[in-house]
């Protein structure tokens, strides 16, 4: 008797940020369109895709690292096929391509949606290079595997036209290209009607979306979005300082479903360092803003990016850096050593900072950061937050899940038939009863709600869900 075909298998890796999430989960759900089926196993993956990020140090040694423990495994079994996407792939091309033999393809950002149709010309041996930025995109939003049973990712806004000295990603992501109003709206009304609850809009520079060829602001695509039914979060990332309109500040006042939680980077507390990196506003600037912002919503939980051992930084301009985050106190920081990208103006820059004293830099700010943030959160224990689940605990009964301001909170897990287990996506009204250095436990304030839908149905969606 012959045995039955194994179906075909693919695995993605993921690196980098939600937009590289995103891109990863519209690679996936073009291949269970054409019947391939995930899996965790490389071993057993017909197909292997590595969706890589530029914008750390050594990226493209990482990356070729990684894609020659691939071509041990495709030694083993011929038959597979190994693809290079993302920011490395459209930084790297042709070359990727001829420094790995075994590579199949390499698909650039811009080029997510076309991977169904470059299947068939793997299929006939050929090696495909898709990179570029063209004018005509195909995005289809049936045709998106999306990883959670809860939050669903939609881009606005994709590419920059900022030009920061360090920053790869104009040449990695291409110019700024806003999607219209009208399709990011039925892409939302598409996932809550899948009965997700918490919508999050994605761009490089997500609150400089434009209506192309209009005058709506992502104030109005605010407006548009925020009221639809069944949303129970809106969040948004990434914001640039300079763009924030007192409209969009204002928003923050009028839709109380937008999440506390706003992702505001600064790389920098010296006016001088801000001027070398070309990032077009002061210190002073941007604390006004944060103080804007808080006034319109006192909760909001503030987190920032940092590069420390930008060429020329000394060390008083470094403790400007230590001074605004004492002022600010942001919830979260997320701080790493200056590295030169290709082809950015900042790697020419004299007056490079040594590695070693970059390092040190970088462990006292986050040594302050942690105290800063153990502080806040020791602060909220005895309070009542309303917690989105998102998946089980570490221990056995319990739970994990995140508050508006996305900080992750553990809490036990009611279980009986009077008293259900929550489900992802559930909110649950958690009392804090202990702070961590980077999260919460807690214990449930009432009866733990089932989930509900727009129309009412109790929730359990499967994993992933094409939608």
């Amino acid at each position: 008797m012959t045995p039955p075909l194994r179906p075909r298998r693919f695995l993605i890796e993921t690196w980098g940020c939600q937009m590289n999430e995103l891109d990863s989960q519209r690679l996936a759900g073009q291949l269970m369109r054409q019947g391939l089926l995930p899996t965790r196993d490389a071993g057993e993956a017909d197909l292997l895709l590595l969706n890589s990020c530029s914008v750390r140090e050594k990226a493209e040694h990482k990356v070729y690292s990684r894609l020659g423990e691939y071509r041990l495994l495709k030694r083993e079994r011929p038959g597979m096929r190994i693809g290079l996407c993302g920011c490395v792939a459209q930084q790297e091309g042709e070359r990727a391509l001829a420094r790995v033999p075994e590579l199949d393809f390499v698909l650039g950002p811009a080029r997510v949606g076309e991977l169904a149709a470059l299947l068939p010309r793997l299929a006939v041996g050929e090696r495909v290079v898709a990179v570029g930025f063209p004018d005509q995109r195909h995005y289809d939003i049936d045709a998106v595997g999306r990883l959670d049973a809860y939050k669903g990712m939609v881009t606005v806004i994709e590419g920059c036209d900022k030009r920061c000295t360090f920053c790869i990603v104009p040449s990695t992501r291409g110019a700024e290209r806003c999607r219209p109003l009208a399709d990011v709206v039925a892409e939302v009304e598409h996932l809550l009607a899948y009965g997700f609850v918490e919508i999050e809009l994605l761009g490089q520079t997500v609150n400089h979306w434009r209506e192309p060829g209009g005058d709506a602001d992502f104030a109005d695509l605010l407006d548009a979005v925020a009221p639809l039914p069944g949303l129970r979060r809106l969040r948004f990332v990434t914001s640039y300082p300079r763009d924030f309109t007192n409209r969009m500040i204002e928003r923050l006042r009028i839709h109380a479903n937008l999440s506390d939680y706003l992702h505001l980077p600064v790389q920098s507390g010296c006016d001088r360092t801000l001027r070398r990196m070309g990032r077009g506003y002061t210190v002073a600037e941007y604390r006004d803003l944060v103080a804007r912002i808080r006034a319109a919503r006192p909760s909001a939980a503030l987190s920032t990016d940092f590069i420390v051992g930008f060429p020329g930084e000394t060390e008083a301009e470094f403790d400007e850096t230590l001074a605004l985050i004492e002022a600010v106190r942001f919830s979260a920081v997320y701080a790493f050593c200056f590295s030169p990208r290709p082809g950015t103006a900042a790697g020419r820059l004299a007056d490079q900072v040594p590695a070693r004293l970059a390092q040190q830099r970088l462990q006292r700010l986050m040594d302050l950061q942690n105290r800063i943030q153990g502080e806040i959160n020791a602060s909220l224990v005895g309070t009542e937050t309303e917690v989105l689940v998102t998946g089980p605990g570490k221990e056995p009964g319990q739970v994990v899940g995140r508050t508006s301001c996305h900080r992750i909170v553990h809490f036990p897990a009611p279980g009986s038939a009077e008293v259900p287990a929550p489900a992802l996506g559930s909110l649950v009204r958690v009392r804090v009863t202990r702070a961590l250095p980077h999260s919460l436990l807690g214990e449930p304030a009432a009866a733990a709600p089932v989930g509900l839908d727009r129309r009412g149905d109790s929730r359990q969606p499967r994993l992933p869900v094409v939608a």
